[in-house]
Protein backbone atom coordinates (compact mmCIF):
# COMPACT_ATOMS: atom_id res chain seq x y z
CA UNK A 1 0.00 0.00 0.00
CA UNK A 2 1.34 3.82 -0.90
CA UNK A 3 2.07 5.67 1.74
CA UNK A 4 3.63 9.56 1.80
CA UNK A 5 6.44 11.14 3.43
CA UNK A 6 8.29 13.99 3.77
CA UNK A 7 10.92 16.21 5.96
CA UNK A 8 9.06 17.99 8.41
CA UNK A 9 11.55 20.25 10.25
CA UNK A 10 14.40 19.96 13.12
CA UNK A 11 14.06 19.67 16.77
CA UNK A 12 17.12 21.09 18.81
CA UNK A 13 17.36 18.67 21.77
CA UNK A 14 18.75 20.77 24.99
CA UNK A 15 20.34 19.76 27.90
CA UNK A 16 19.48 22.55 29.88
CA UNK A 17 17.48 23.69 33.05
CA UNK A 18 16.10 26.74 31.80
CA UNK A 19 13.90 25.87 28.50
CA UNK A 20 12.63 30.04 27.94
CA UNK A 21 16.33 30.97 28.25
CA UNK A 22 17.28 28.27 25.45
CA UNK A 23 14.40 28.97 23.68
CA UNK A 24 15.36 32.92 23.52
CA UNK A 25 18.33 32.53 22.45
CA UNK A 26 17.28 30.14 19.25
CA UNK A 27 14.70 32.31 18.62
CA UNK A 28 16.99 35.59 17.89
CA UNK A 29 19.54 33.53 16.61
CA UNK A 30 17.26 32.41 13.71
CA UNK A 31 14.75 35.46 13.58
CA UNK A 32 11.48 33.10 14.39
CA UNK A 33 9.45 33.94 17.07
CA UNK A 34 8.16 31.28 20.14
CA UNK A 35 4.24 30.57 19.23
CA UNK A 36 4.17 28.01 21.61
CA UNK A 37 6.09 28.12 25.31
CA UNK A 38 5.05 25.26 26.66
CA UNK A 39 3.60 23.12 23.55
CA UNK A 40 1.42 20.57 24.62
CA UNK A 41 2.36 21.33 28.63
CA UNK A 42 4.88 19.04 29.31
CA UNK A 43 7.46 21.67 29.97
CA UNK A 44 9.57 20.52 27.39
CA UNK A 45 8.64 21.80 23.85
CA UNK A 46 8.99 25.42 22.41
CA UNK A 47 7.63 25.78 19.15
CA UNK A 48 8.56 28.42 16.63
CA UNK A 49 6.27 29.62 14.22
CA UNK A 50 6.94 28.06 10.61
CA UNK A 51 10.83 28.33 9.13
CA UNK A 52 11.85 28.71 5.40
CA UNK A 53 9.86 26.34 3.34
CA UNK A 54 7.13 25.67 6.41
CA UNK A 55 9.61 23.44 8.37
CA UNK A 56 8.48 23.03 12.15
CA UNK A 57 10.88 23.72 14.34
CA UNK A 58 11.06 23.31 18.72
CA UNK A 59 13.28 23.67 21.20
CA UNK A 60 13.06 20.35 22.97
CA UNK A 61 14.29 19.95 26.70
CA UNK A 62 16.03 16.56 27.08
CA UNK A 63 18.37 14.24 29.61
CA UNK A 64 20.32 13.26 26.37
CA UNK A 65 23.13 15.68 25.14
CA UNK A 66 22.29 18.52 23.00
CA UNK A 67 22.36 17.94 19.35
CA UNK A 68 19.96 18.63 16.50
CA UNK A 69 17.39 16.09 14.85
CA UNK A 70 15.22 15.83 12.09
CA UNK A 71 11.84 15.24 11.95
CA UNK A 72 10.38 13.23 8.86
CA UNK A 73 6.25 13.04 8.86
CA UNK A 74 4.15 10.31 6.75
CA UNK A 75 0.70 9.45 6.55
CA UNK A 76 1.40 6.13 7.80
CA UNK A 77 4.08 6.56 10.80
CA UNK A 78 4.33 2.55 10.71
CA UNK A 79 4.82 2.37 7.02
CA UNK A 80 7.35 4.54 6.97
CA UNK A 81 9.13 3.14 10.35
CA UNK A 82 9.26 -0.15 7.88
CA UNK A 83 10.58 1.64 4.91
CA UNK A 84 13.42 3.13 6.30
CA UNK A 85 13.98 -0.27 8.66
CA UNK A 86 14.63 -1.93 5.59
CA UNK A 87 17.16 0.99 4.48
CA UNK A 88 19.46 0.19 7.98
CA UNK A 89 17.67 2.39 10.23
CA UNK A 90 16.31 0.70 13.32
CA UNK A 91 13.66 1.87 15.51
CA UNK A 92 14.64 3.09 19.34
CA UNK A 93 11.72 4.00 21.03
CA UNK A 94 7.54 4.72 19.99
CA UNK A 95 6.75 8.50 22.23
CA UNK A 96 3.35 8.67 23.34
CA UNK A 97 1.97 5.55 20.83
CA UNK A 98 2.32 8.62 18.03
CA UNK A 99 5.61 8.63 16.40
CA UNK A 100 9.13 6.70 16.37
CA UNK A 101 12.33 8.15 17.48
CA UNK A 102 14.90 5.95 14.56
CA UNK A 103 18.38 5.47 14.18
CA UNK A 104 19.75 6.19 11.03
CA UNK A 105 22.83 3.59 9.66
CA UNK A 106 25.02 6.97 10.48
CA UNK A 107 23.94 6.87 14.29
CA UNK A 108 22.05 10.22 13.82
CA UNK A 109 18.77 9.78 15.43
CA UNK A 110 15.55 11.45 13.95
CA UNK A 111 11.39 11.01 14.72
CA UNK A 112 8.74 9.68 12.42
CA UNK A 113 5.77 11.80 13.26
CA UNK A 114 2.15 11.96 11.96
CA UNK A 115 1.73 14.11 8.69
CA UNK A 116 0.52 17.88 8.74
CA UNK A 117 -1.64 18.11 5.84
CA UNK A 118 -2.15 21.62 6.02
CA UNK A 119 1.88 22.77 6.10
CA UNK A 120 3.24 24.79 3.42
CA UNK A 121 5.69 22.17 3.40
CA UNK A 122 5.10 20.96 -0.85
CA UNK A 123 4.40 17.77 -1.93
CA UNK A 124 5.21 14.40 0.04
CA UNK A 125 7.00 11.23 -1.49
CA UNK A 126 4.78 8.58 -2.44
CA UNK A 127 6.31 5.06 -1.34
CA UNK A 128 5.21 1.25 -2.50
Amino acid sequence: MTHRSRLAGFIIDSQIDDLPAASAFWSQALGLKVVSADDGGLGIYDKFEEGPGGLHIEVQKVSHPSRVHLDIEADDVEAEAARLEKLGAKRIECVRGRWWVMEAPTGHRFCIVPMDEGSARGEANAWD
